[in-house]
């Protein structure tokens, strides 16, 4: 990335636009698989599409053999049209589309119930379909000690757990082919508590699932700027392989039939993946503090609000630059609070280019149609740019209003 290359990618794509990184992902897939395997060797990743589901991505995790973690039917369509099979898709999450459910169902897919509500549904699509196995898992949910009340998944002390676990046992063309959990901290303290919490589980139900899923919520990699943010150490993959697949590997270490090992990261394989180019529009003073304006804004690049400051790079782009302290760089949009780095100190100058680094979490899939479309995502390639996604326009916002 130079001066020159940011010219002609914006007289091509415009004064903002993502730039995406499929090689480092594919790194980032490799490693955080080798960390598990070399451990507990029947391990393999679900990659969370709602953290980001530009197809390419969708695909390249296909291709290296990974599952799809979807929690809608528009993921499910997404993971079907880049060629994942069914029975390599995992749906979760609260609310589902249950004629789209009972399409994933008959083709070998796998459905995770989340709430008793979902059980006489299920019980109505096995009824219709008798001749068809059903792949059923259950979503459980317990104590691991981060003082946290997660929503997600049958509380394993209750009524509705023991109703969930009647219909799989009872329903002869229900098989119960995964059990597992969600939780969304990151922090390490709290992978081993979720695994010896579900291994002490299907020991005291005497459930063999063929795969067990412990879920998302894992740090990915990020520069040191990032990471100092943090109140806690930020884990490599290796720290939460430690932390889990040395369990699974002694529990089954005298047993034939060893379990797959789930995980489903998404900010972990995708977060240092993708950045997000800026074009600073206009430099101004207001009662002595100094705002930059850039095309873009903080739903470009943090539409989950976490108030901290991503890694930058601004590129000199011709004009006489000025030194500043504590500069902050605010959005295009008209909410007083878009600012997409606070306090910035160095040189910079109208019409430079601002670099923002660590965006590939949910910054595409979360950034919402206000005041303006979103921009194109490209791929550097050689000399030239691969276009993964073109920029919106006024049509793809609004085809679906009446005027």
């Amino acid at each position: 990335m130079n001066k020159e290359t940011l010219e002609k990618l914006t007289e091509i794509y415009g004064d903002a636009f993502y730039i995406l990184d499929t090689e480092q992902f594919r790194k980032n897939f490799s490693e955080l698989k080798n960390a598990f395997s070399k451990i507990y060797d029947n391990f393999n990743i679900a990659y969370s599409y709602k953290t980001n589901y530009t197809p390419k991505l969708c695909k390249i995790i296909n291709e290296l053999g990974g599952y799809a973690e979807v929690v809608s039917d528009m993921e499910m369509e997404i993971a079907l049209r880049v060629g994942v099979k069914p029975e390599k898709i995992i749906w979760n999450g609260p609310y589902k589309n249950y004629k789209k459910v009972e399409e994933l169902l008959l083709t070998g897919g796998t459905v995770n119930l989340d709430s008793v509500y979902e059980i006489d549904k299920i019980k109505d699509i096995s009824k219709r379909n008798p001749e068809h196995t059903l792949n059923i898992g259950l979503r459980v949910n317990f104590d691991i000690g981060d003082g946290v009340i997660s929503r997600f998944g049958f509380d394993i002390e209750s009524e509705d757990f023991k109703k969930a676990l009647r219909l799989v046992k009872e329903t002869p063309n229900i098989n119960l082919i995964g059990v597992q959990c969600h939780f969304a901290t990151r922090s390490l303290d709290t992978w081993k508590p979720r695994a010896e919490r579900m291994l002490k589980l299907l020991d005291g139900l005497n459930l063999n699932p063929s795969h067990i899923d412990l879920g998302g919520g894992l740090f990915g990699k990020m520069d040191e700027s990032l990471k100092k943010q943090f109140d806690t150490e930020i884990p490599a993959y290796d720290d939460y392989a430690a932390a889990v697949a040395l369990l699974f590997a002694e529990h089954y270490k005298n047993k034939a039939d060893k379990p797959l090992l789930l995980i489903e990261p998404g900010s972990a394989l995708v977060g240092d993946c993708m950045q997000f180019a800026s074009r600073v529009v206009n430099i101004k003073d207001v009662r002595g503090k100094a705002i930059a304006t850039l095309l873009g804004s903080i739903y470009n690049i943090n539409p989950t609000l976490n108030k901290k400051n991503p890694p930058i790079k601004v590129y000199a782009m011709g004009a006489k630059q000025t030194n500043y302290t504590d500069l902050d760089f605010g959005g295009f949009t008209c909410i007083e609070s878009d600012y997409l780095y606070r306090h910035f100190n160095g040189k910079l100058a109208q019409g430079d280019i601002v670099v923002f680094g660590n965006v590939g979490s949910y910054s595409v899939v979360l950034k919402p149609p206000f005041i303006l479309p979103n921009f194109p995502v490209i791929e550097l390639r050689g000399n030239g740019a691969e276009l993964i996604k073109r920029g919106e326009v006024f049509d793809d916002l609004f085809h679906t209003f009446e005027f």
